[in-house]
């Protein structure tokens, strides 16, 4: 009998992180779970659920971090992400992570997961910020009005998590449980409930599978997903005309809506809770939240300080990418003429330091910018500064007819379009969802950076800080600009309001900085091992096959045509002449030529040769591609030279480059559909309808846009 209480008291437990954004969910999750999630300080980071678990004592955790949801009354798909694990998956134990200084709004949630019949643990975040406000929380007495036990934690610290492991061990162990209290809505509201519980219940398959209660709430405040779920039950039109009855009752008995009625009762329990075991000792004088909001919310200053910030960060990047930027290209410069030395004359040479030198490392050169862009931006996420800049731009957004809260992904974008377009599921409006997604894509994510900078770099020395933010502000007006035309077309229809909170400033950990650094840097080399070394290995088997020897003919041509325009040339640099003739015919020969030559008159209008048109063909794979096909195909690292010139000075040197069509470049590169990833996504979201869509417009908008700048420039002399 006692081994048995022990195997009960060690089975595995599944525990659900839930609460509302902002309160630190993921923070926990890492602290309890050893792993690094990025964290941020606005809804729409955790979209999905995550996973990890730790062991202690014999005994294993499953934790599964939810997306932050202010209810259980779902409208956005985050919040049906949410609710559905919860009724679906019936975790062990739900840990409801909470805002220590702001209590009263957390705790409303918290009652309506104590509904749903699970045993319930408050994770009361936060402590120590709620203590220097003078917010003194009796933890045990609010446990005690609340029939949960409450735990005080820190999670960037990863303070109380040994406390709050004892306490689902204790939750979980105890064989009768604590018994939850919940919400008493009044004696007429509580009548009606009564009937539809009983109702909901007299199903036992159904009953099993939704708590009667928590979905009786539900019917009354009229929640269309609960109505949904009836559908399940044999006397679900029943049930539902029951409800319905019901809620009308109450609707008309209090004189306001019955949602209304149930809410006020819930937070007239918090107030008495709070006022039982919350007391405040003192309140601030200053407010450092306050003061520097005073500056940065002003509604006159807050949009040029955005622009300021992101210009500041461009230029930063740049100014300390520099020189180790220049290293990285020395080294791989020098790995080729390594190489080259080392490897006989021949296709393996060629392979080595044409395509996997040459393609890979001029992608590697760019790792110390993703490092220095990722920390800037790191800190300003942690700090809680883009929660401003969502506000600073807000007004702008619903000029265009986007939400508000469609800054978060977009702004997400700026990293990656899969994570951003996956966070807009935290929009409510399906409409606004849509026009969200399909501008994602013109924001410039951090695959496009390596070619913005290599041509900015490379074309603009003086101002390529100044050019990347041009490329990434003509991104945001693009996607504005669509946005606007998509609601005046296809999508029509007004943007919902926009309503969200503004978490305190707070001072960034190196540990969550550099993790963050760490996660997009790797996740970047990691691209550069796989899916760009790959691709630089397909595109030097296409530039060098079928192998190709110029005639006698074409050879004697060019050395005629070179002492033409060079009458005192010495034999040398004939041969090296004849050299680089026999390398070019042979690349024109290749298939990636013949291939090139075949697509260049749709290139041709925008001022590209069928070079750029294969290297923008290839960069659908991963726009980090685009960096490596032009490696190859400039056979950066080849021991051409005994010092490398680099991929930059190899465009500057061919006669074909401008800085208009540097520009043109990063123009039709920002535009044009995003990676075979980000398509994915698109298609995982809206359906195949929506991605082709999406295809042939950002499509269109890149070849038009493109062409209008290459054409209008070499009108007005700059090509």
């Amino acid at each position: 009998m006692r081994e048995t209480a022990r195997t009960v008291a060690r089975r595995d437990l599944k525990v659900a992180l839930a609460g509302n954004p902002n309160a630190g969910k993921t923070t926990i999750f890492n602290a309890l779970t050893g792993a690094h999630h990025k964290v941020g300080n606005y809804p729409g980071v955790t979209v999905e659920k995550r996973e990890g678990s730790r062991t202690r004592d014999g005994r294993r955790y499953d934790f599964t971090d939810l997306p932050g949801v202010y209810s259980l009354t779902a409208y956005s798909i985050d919040e049906v992400v949410a609710r559905d694990f919860l009724l679906d998956h019936r975790p062990d134990i739900i840990v409801n992570v909470m805002d220590s200084t702001n209590l009263s709004r957390h705790l409303y949630l918290c009652l309506q997961f104590q509904e749903l019949g699970i045993p319930v643990i408050g994770a009361l975040n936060m402590s120590d910020e709620a203590e220097a406000k003078g917010i003194k929380i009796d933890e045990k007495a609010l446990g005690e009005v609340l029939g949960i036990p409450m735990i005080k934690t820190v999670g960037p610290r990863g303070s109380g998590m040994d406390a709050l492991l004892d306490a689902i061990d204790r939750t979980a162990d105890e064989r009768d449980g604590r018994v939850m209290k919940t919400v008493r809505y009044g004696a007429e509201i509580e009548e009606k409930l009564a009937g539809l519980e009983a109702a909901v219940a007299s199903d036992r398959a159904f009953a099993s599978k939704f708590p009667a209660r928590w979905l009786a709430v539900k019917l009354l405040e009229k929640d269309e997903h609960a109505f949904e779920k009836l559908e399940g039950h044999p006397d679900g039109a029943k049930i539902a005309a029951q409800a319905k009855e019901a809620s009308a009752w109450i609707d008309g008995h209090f004189g306001k809506d019955a949602e209304i009625v149930m809410s006020e009762q819930r937070y007239g329990y918090i107030r008495g809770a709070v006022k039982e075991a919350i007391t405040v000792e003192k309140k601030p004088d200053f407010s450092l939240t306050e003061a520097i909001d005073k500056v940065v919310m002003n509604r006159f200053l807050a949009l040029p300080i955005f622009v300021g910030v992101l210009w500041s960060v461009f230029q930063i990047t740049f100014a300390l990418g520099e020189y180790p930027m220049a290293w990285f290209e020395s080294l791989f410069g020098w790995l080729g003429n390594a190489a080259s030395a080392v490897i006989p004359e021949g296709f393996l040479r060629s392979l080595v330091v044409d395509g996997v030198i040459g393609g890979v490392g001029g992608v590697f050169s760019f790792v110390p910018l993703i490092v220095i862009l990722f920390f800037l931006l790191s800190l300003l996420e942690d700090i809680g500064y883009m929660s401003r800049a969502a506000f600073a731009t807000d007004k702008i957004l619903h000029t265009f007819g986007l939400h508000g809260q469609s800054v978060f992904p977009m702004m997400l974008g700026f990293g990656c379009s899969v994570p951003a377009i996956m966070a807009a599921r935290t929009l409510k409006s399906p409409r606004d969802r849509i026009v969200t997604i399909l501008v994602i894509p013109f924001m410039s994510c951090g695959a496009k950076l390596p070619v913005h900078v290599l041509l900015a770099a490379a074309f603009f020395p003086n101002n390529a800080g100044n050019m990347v933010m041009l490329i990434y502000a003509i991104g945001v007006l693009l996607a504005l600009g669509s946005a606007w035309l998509l609601k005046k077309t296809v999508l029509r229809g007004e943007a919902t309001p926009f309503v969200m909170e503004l978490p305190p400033y707070r001072a960034p950990t190196v540990r969550g900085v550099l993790w963050h650094v760490w996660e997009k840097t790797w996740h970047y080399i990691q691209k550069a091992g796989t899916i760009i070394l790959a691709s630089s290995v397909l595109i030097w088997a296409i530039t060098t096959f079928p192998a190709y020897e110029p005639t006698e003919s074409e050879l004697a041509s060019a050395e005629a045509t070179f002492l033409a325009a060079n009458p005192g040339a010495s034999d040398d640099e004939v041969a090296a002449r004849l050299e680089t003739v026999t390398a070019e015919l042979s690349l024109a020969n290749s298939a990636a030529g013949t291939f090139g030559r075949f697509i260049e008159p749709a290139f041709r209008p925008l001022g590209f040769d069928w070079k750029l048109g294969v290297a923008t063909v290839t960069g659908f794979a991963a726009k980090e591609v685009v960096v490596s096909t032009l490696g190859v195909l400039y056979s950066v690292g080849t021991e051409e030279s005994e010092e490398s010139e680099g991929l930059r000075e190899a465009l500057r040197n061919d006669p074909n480059w401008t800085p208009l069509l540097a520009f043109v470049m990063m123009l039709f590169t920002l535009t044009i559909p995003p990676c075979f990833a980000a398509l994915a996504a698109i298609k995982a979201e809206l359906g195949w309808k929506w991605l082709g869509f999406a295809f042939a417009f950002m499509l269109a908008v890149g070849w038009a846009l493109g062409t209008a700048v290459f054409q209008i420039g070499s009108l007005a002399g700059l090509a």
